[in-house]
């Protein structure tokens, strides 16, 4: 008889479901959640299949479930099928019974979750772009806090080059040393305190990115592609991971929440936007990118200028088409360990 371990993890501590596939017997148990508990829960049950669901706590389960050498399957909570609908309790046993059901019969939603160094590859990835994000939030705290005083920084990136930044700190002074109607200009030079230490740990981050890229022979690879440079091709690489995965290009450009939704009802069938499920991040980089190969890769834009049709209307939908078609590429070239070719006809 098939056992399996389905265990709902929370924060401080998870609840574990014993359930025997056929007899449809279960038995709960409350751990905390800590390796040692877990590992101790795993090896005591000795299941042929644990199952968890996606979170803080999936990787280092499923880490300590691989050196048991027990299967683990990682359900995906954001999956339609997932979803908890006009129900009237719903409870940590609740989770955990449901999860050792649905994997019984075959029907639940997983997710594959990568090796350690992968996590930790992808993680350093987010951990960018967050930085990325501050440092957006510093610069919009600035240029508003000069809107307020009717003066104004140079317009676009000219405001954050060397030149502008020094033009701007001659502007500001130590908080201490400003009187009542001067505050800005202290609060000017705590904005610009933070953002140099920002912008210091950009560069760090950068730093070690390049090296890791520089050693992976497959974002080598994706950068051979004009217009694809380190910071899209090793999310890329990270993000697909082993791209024989995916058995088809919709469903590499469904990982990213590149295709349309669609709404059948009778004869009525139409499409609609992009799910925009996913991997939010790769999306949001392969459209940025998109934009610009125009200018450095001619060959890709030509999609652009071919499903726009002259029509500024369909320019946004053109550069989604584009953002696509660079996702399956990319994945393409992973698959059959290809680098960029200059399409037959395109070559300068």
């Amino acid at each position: 008889m098939t056992s399996i371990l389905a265990i709902d993890l929370g924060k401080f501590k998870s609840v574990a479901c014993d359930y025997q596939v056929g007899s449809d017997a279960s038995a709960f148990e409350t751990v905390p959640t800590r390796p040692q508990a877990l590992h101790d829960l795993i090896a005591s049950h000795s299941p042929d299949r644990v199952v968890i669901e996606t979170g803080n706590q999936a990787g280092w389960v499923k880490d300590l479930c691989v050196a048991l050498e027990v299967p683990v399957e990682v359900a995906n909570p954001n999956h339609e099928g997932w979803r908890w609908k006009n129900v009237k309790r719903k409870t940590d046993r609740d989770d955990a019974l449901k999860l050792a059901r649905l994997s019984a019969v075959g029907q639940l939603p997983t997710v594959q979750l990568p090796d350690a160094s992968t996590r930790q590859w992808r993680a350093l990835i987010t951990y960018r772009s967050r930085l990325v994000g501050r440092r957006t939030a510093i610069k919009n705290s600035i240029r508003s806090l000069l809107d307020r005083q009717g003066r104004w920084a140079a317009v676009g990136r000219s405001a954050w080059t060397v030149a502008g930044l020094e033009r701007l700190r001659e502007l500001s002074c130590e908080l201490e040393d400003v009187g009542a109607n001067n505050l800005w200009r202290g609060q000017l030079a705590m904005e610009l305190t933070a953002f140099d230490q920002v912008q210091v740990m950009i560069d760090q981050v950068n730093r070690r990115l390049d090296t890791i890229g520089g050693q992976d022979q497959r974002v080598r690879r994706l950068r051979t592609i004009p217009g694809v440079g380190p910071r899209l091709a090793e999310i890329v690489v990270a993000t697909l991971d082993d791209p024989h995965r995916f058995k088809s290009r919709r469903e590499v450009a469904a990982y990213a929440g590149l295709v349309p939704r669609q709404f059948e009802s009778g004869t009525m069938s139409r499409q609609g936007r992009i799910t925009g499920a996913g991997q939010k991040l790769l999306r949001a980089l392969l459209v940025e990118v998109s934009w610009m190969m125009k200018q450095h890769n001619p060959a890709l834009h030509q999609i652009v200028e071919k499903v726009a049709r002259g029509s500024k209307t369909r320019k946004k939908i053109a550069i989604i088409a584009l953002a696509r078609r660079l996702l399956i590429l990319c994945w393409a070239m992973l698959r059959d360990e290809t680098d960029w070719r200059e399409p037959k006809g395109q070559a300068a």
